[in-house]
């Protein structure tokens, strides 16, 4: 064994017993679940559990940036009367940081009427208010109102408003532009990093074989990669679904399993996901982030330009309340959302609240982002939080949802806390959920982490059959206090493939019952079950981040 394998090992060890002892000050041997032990052994490779520990904003970072300020919201013409329309204001203050180069717009005290949505397009600017509890911006129109109908790319008459684009909108401006012409017209479009047709990208060089949880990777050739610069790393899948396959933790269960009808889901390949560069040295070339899974030449693997992003810029401090309507019908809704990000890489929406809304917070291919401190109140949504188009690496912590002031209304639909279409290694930490489920909506997500959440587990899953599985691997639930005793989508070692449950109070079958979509033994994990917040560490996400 090497002195430096040594090395990292003990460097391993000691981290993880200040993470224990930060975390309990005196914890029992028996709280400690072995599952922990091991993950400390082989972080980027475990079978069972993700490494998440650089998921969000600046791999992690606790503090946002405080960019100057240049440009109050009032010295446009906002005023905060409750009546006055306030959205051109604040966009035209919006504008003039984005021309200046970014800097923070910054809104006081009050209540201003919006009846129109609220746009951020330029990097490194900041919308502020004086706190959740003392702006407030009042929606008086939905998005079907503001751009139109919105029907979905896969046919129906589903309204792509039922989980798509927000009322405070954070995305570049050129790839809203596009999106917003292609809605207009009723192209349909994707709405990811490659453009409305995934065709909008050009390869900078292929990459050689390499393993999940490498940093350092060998490219055919560095000349256009620079340090700083985000790639996106194509990964497309081959005729008998073995990119799918590994997503799913390999084995006969995913072998056996029936792809080519998953439409839906094989529409979501290739696999894109964004990294920056940290260093070029000849062909070798160091990410910001471990890989998400192998390189395999039968994949196609390569590093490719995409939409330019929307990076460094956020919203803070405010409340956005839509005007209370009734709930609509199951994927109808009009768009009454609260606040998106796409396309954005290293952004963040901090002490924010949205009321009354049809869709909460949204991440649609979004990547490296931390919402904090958010809220959804109200009359109810359909996706409180939404986590789609292969978005990964985000950390949604310090959320809450509320009970609904209201009935739910005839054929709606409570969702909760939502990941689907290819997306990874997104966290959920120390959340409080009086209402919703843990909705993971086929399209067969993986590597997403859920921890230290109380829930009262009473939403349902959604997703299509033709998108595929409901969980790949390495999904983890670590330490989750469920309030009404409902297992579905809490407890999953009997349903996501190498997977693992960890610290789960004692929880029983009804409503909403799954089964597997793979057959045979799915290599999941159960420890310290029937226990309430007793598993050492307590936050899954804080303690890999302190390793």
């Amino acid at each position: 064994m090497s002195n430096a394998h040594l090395s990292r090992r003990a460097l391993l060890a000691g981290a993880t017993a200040v993470a224990l002892g930060a975390a309990t000050g005196t914890a029992s041997a028996a709280e400690v679940p072995s599952l922990w032990r091991e993950f400390t052994h082989s972080p980027f490779t475990h079978p069972q559990v993700p490494y998440v520990g650089r998921a969000g904003f600046r791999a992690g970072a606790t503090r946002f940036p405080r960019h100057r300020v240049v440009a109050d919201v009032t010295d446009f013409g906002a005023v905060a009367d409750g009546s006055t329309d306030s959205a051109p204001a604040i966009n035209r203050a919006i504008a003039a940081a984005g021309r200046a180069g970014g800097g923070t717009v910054t809104i006081p005290p009050g209540t201003f009427r919006i009846d129109d949505l609220i746009r951020i397009g330029d990097s490194n600017v900041v919308l502020r208010g004086a706190g959740s509890g003392r702006t407030t911006l009042y929606a008086t129109k939905n998005l079907t109102e503001l751009i139109g109908t919105y029907g979905s790319r896969y046919g129906g008459d589903k309204s792509s408003w039922s989980w798509a684009g927000g009322l405070i909108w954070l995305a570049p401006s050129a790839r809203w532009d596009s999106l917003i012409t292609a809605i207009k017209a009723k192209a349909w479009p994707f709405e990811g990093w490659t453009g409305n047709k995934r065709d909008e990208w050009t390869t900078l060089t292929t990459v050689e074989p390499a393993r999940q949880g490498d940093r350092t990777i060998t490219v055919a050739d560095a000349r256009h990669l620079k340090p700083g610069h985000l790639v996106l790393l194509r990964l497309a899948d081959d005729a008998g679904h073995t990119l799918l396959e590994h997503m799913s933790g390999g084995g006969p269960g995913p072998e056996a399993y029936y792809w080519d009808d998953k439409t839906k889901l094989t529409s979501y390949v290739p696999y894109e996901w964004p990294v920056r560069i940290t260093r070029v040295h000849g062909r070798r070339v160091t990410l910001e982030r471990p890989l998400p899974l192998d390189v395999r030449p039968e994949w196609d693997p390569r590093l490719t330009t995409h939409a330019p992003e929307l990076t460094g810029s956020g919203v803070e401090g405010l409340t956005l309340e839509a005007m209370e309507t009734p709930q609509s019908p199951h994927l109808l809704d009009k768009g009454y959302n609260g606040v998106v990000l796409q396309c954005a890489y290293d952004c963040w929406v901090d002490d924010v609240t949205v009321r009354h809304v049809d869709n909460g917070f949204g991440l649609v291919a979004a990547s490296a982002c931390t919402l904090r401190g958010t809220r959804v109140a109200g009359r109810g949504s359909h996706h409180p939080y939404f986590c789609r188009e292969g978005s990964h690496d985000n950390l949604i912590e310090d959320f809450t949802i509320e009970e609904r002031t209201v009935p739910a209304p005839a054929n709606t639909q409570l969702h909760g806390i939502n990941v689907e279409g290819l997306s990874s290694y997104n966290v959920w930490s120390r959340g409080d959920m009086r209402m919703g489920t843990f909705d993971s909506h086929r399209g067969l997500p993986f590597a997403n982490v859920r921890t230290d959440i109380t829930v009262n587990n009473n939403g349902r899953h959604g997703g299509d059959a033709s998108a595929g599985p409901l969980f790949g691997a390495r999904f983890t639930h670590w330490n989750i206090r469920v309030t009404n005793g409902r297992a579905g989508l809490m407890r999953i070692d009997g349903l996501a493939p190498y997977s693992a449950t960890v610290g789960i109070n004692t929880v029983t079958e009804f409503d909403q019952i799954d089964v597997p979509d793979f057959t045979g033994d799915l290599h999941s994990r159960l420890e310290l079950y029937g226990t309430t917040d007793a598993v050492r560490p307590r936050n899954l996400y804080e303690a890999q981040r302190d390793l």
